[in-house]
């Protein structure tokens, strides 16, 4: 396991959307006074000391107009497959770390890149250089799996974000297994608060740019605790630029929830490759009937397996768990 556990969630769920820091465990940990008079108080020290972090497996690249932060493990040439890992918001592909190193050990190459707007990844300014739309991100994905080679049918895995799940929808061809982790599947879904505050006026603009946003998300969504040095992973796309949390701001506003929802339960009635739902049953945004529903629109080509112990994000609790329910489903 990767995390503490969350011995005060109870306290942080009841804090207010305007409270920045002191809301969740590990930001607290991370307070500190400028050790040098040129650093700019907490954000210059963190900044100087999580520059470099975060970065595993990982390297910059350009494709077309944009530059993509995207990290590999394994060979070109194994002889299992490719793993395509997409991360949801407001994460990155850091959390998947642990996991690639293990799927790597067994034979797959595997590949996880950070959305555009998310992680390392270049965050364009909305409207004028990039809609941060359904289509426009299907588009990009499509352009950074030709540069890094991937050859179809591939494996695509641990589907956090919905706009993974129509793009198989409309490449089902270059999919040859899926596997999806904890995320809203059918119209039934709740939306994460995060999402519901992000979407009004102003406190959507407020919040968009709390630096420690996505480990507080994460941190709600488990039964764990980041530990510090996880966090400020998280958080250092936040820190270095308003860039990431407006490009989330954008995305949350593009999408209709409803409607794509829909589009997902309908899609995958008609589905035909084996596909794994392995769900965290500890998730305290979504419950595991979600995963329950999803499996009776298709019984024939979904199952599911409950991980008991494992929140929003499984992958960061428990990887090794993730990697127990891949391994015998592939």
């Amino acid at each position: 396991m990767d995390a503490e556990p969350n011995c005060d969630s109870d306290e942080r769920l009841r804090s207010g959307p305007f409270s920045f820091v002191t809301d969740n465990a590990s930001s607290r940990g991370s307070l500190q006074m400028p050790n040098e008079p040129w650093q700019d108080g907490n954000v210059g020290v963190m900044m100087s000391q999580i520059k470099d972090k975060g970065r595993d497996f990982g390297s910059f690249m350009d494709v077309g107009e944009f530059s993509w932060f995207v990290r590999e493990t394994g060979s070109k040439s194994a002889k299992k497959g490719t793993i395509v890992f997409l991360h949801g918001a407001p994460s990155q592909s850091y959390s998947y770390r642990n996991v690639m190193t293990q799927m790597a050990d067994a034979g797959y190459r595997c590949i996880a890149p950070d959305w555009l707007g998310f992680g390392l990844s270049q965050a364009p300014q909305p409207v004028f250089r990039f809609s941060y739309t359904e289509e426009a991100y299907h588009e990009e994905l499509n352009k950074v799996l030709a540069q890094v080679e991937v050859e179809s049918p591939f494996i695509l895995g641990f589907l956090v974000g919905s706009f993974g799940l129509t793009w198989a929808l409309k490449n089902t061809e270059r999919v040859s297994k899926l596997v999806i982790l904890n995320t809203p599947l059918t119209p039934s879904a709740p939306l994460p608060g995060l999402f519901n505050q992000l979407r009004l006026p102003f406190l959507g603009e407020f919040i968009s740019q709390d630096a420690m946003m996505a480990e507080k998300f994460i941190e709600k969504g488990s039964a764990y605790v980041l530990k510090v040095e996880k966090a400020d992973v998280y958080r250092l796309p936040y820190l270095g630029s308003s860039g990431p949390g407006f490009a989330l701001l954008e995305a949350a506003r593009k999408v209709s929830f409803p409607s794509l929802m829909s589009t997902i339960s309908a899609g995958f009635k008609s589905w035909s490759k084996p596909t794994l739902v392995a769900w965290g049953q500890e998730d305290k945004y979504l419950p595991k009937t979600q995963a329950m529903e999803f499996e009776k629109l298709n019984p024939d080509v979904i199952r599911t397996v409950l991980m008991e112990g494992a929140g929003h994000m499984p992958q960061e609790d428990w990887p090794e768990k993730v990697v127990e329910a891949l391994a015998a489903f592939l």
